[in-house]
Parts: structure tokens; C-alpha cells; sequence
């Protein structure tokens, strides 16, 4: 998905961390600016099997309640994150939102997958579904229709 400045991501997150690395031209003469930084963490993470913090997508499996930003989101009956924004995706039949995973082991499939996931919304834990991959359109292939 689309990132947002301030909102999805703010200047204390890291690129390979919010999945904007592929922006930066390690190639460009001259380098830019915090070139040495993003390749520190991209070596950091290669050394521990994986990045720590991944940007998430979330998907509650009830159509019915909201998500605006700020609600906890909870993995195995920990809290990992809160929703950093959200609406309602029709397309997907429940409010979706953004996150930033944050976790002591590396944030892969596995992760995910074997996580029992839930938002609490109002002091109620609704299931929901995590993604590292954009859960509408992953592939990319209808905005290039």
C-alpha cells in the first residue's frame, strides 16, 4: 500500500523498516543523504535473520466496527502495535489499517501466520488478519489496467 508522511510513517522510522527502501538509488553518484544509515540497517537485519519492525496491513474479519488509528493490536494475548490509520475497504468487507510490527524475533510469513491476531476496539478484541503484502491488489496489477 501507499504510505502516508506523518500519518503511516513519521522522520523516526527507518525506510527498509516502513518498506521504502527500494526508493533510495545506492547507485547515484555522490550517494544522498543517509545513505550509510539505510545500509547499516539493511546489513543489521541480513545479521539477524530479518527485520524487527515491519509495516502491516490489518484487516478486521467483522464488517461492522470502525477503525480510525490509535487502536492496540494484539498477537498471541501481547500487545505488538497500535494502528497508525484506517478506514473502511469495501473492497475487502471490513475496516482495514496500518500498522508498524514491532517484535523481538524477525518479522516474516511465519510471524504472521502463527500469530492468533485481534484489534481491541472499545475494551473488545475483534479477530483480524495481518499482511506484509498489500491485501487488496498485492500483485499490483489493477492500477495498471
Amino acid at each position: 500500500g501507499y504510505r502516508d508522511y506523518h500519518v503511516d510513517m513519521d522522520n523516526t522510522d527507518r525506510l527498509v523498516d516502513v518498506g521504502l527502501s527500494f526508493t533510495c538509488d545506492f547507485e547515484k553518484d555522490g550517494g544522498f543523504i543517509g545513505l550509510e544509515a539505510v545500509l547499516e540497517h539493511k546489513d543489521i537485519a541480513k545479521a539477524e535473520g530479518g527485520l524487527k519492525k515491519r509495516i502491516s496491513q490489518v484487516l478486521l474479519q467483522n464488517p461492522q466496527p470502525m477503525l480510525h488509528h490509535g487502536e492496540v493490536l494484539w498477537r498471541n494475548g501481547e500487545r505488538v502495535s497500535e494502528i497508525r490509520s484506517a478506514s473502511y475497504g469495501h473492497t475487502l468487507g471490513g475496516a482495514v489499517g496500518l500498522t508498524l510490527l514491532e517484535s523481538n524475533e524477525p518479522i516474516k510469513k511465519s510471524f504472521i501466520e502463527e500469530g492468533d491476531w485481534c484489534v481491541e476496539i472499545g475494551n473488545e478484541l475483534y479477530p483480524c488478519s495481518v499482511s506484509l503484502r498489500p491485501l487488496y491488489d498485492p500483485k499490483n496489477e489493477r492500477i495498471k489496467m
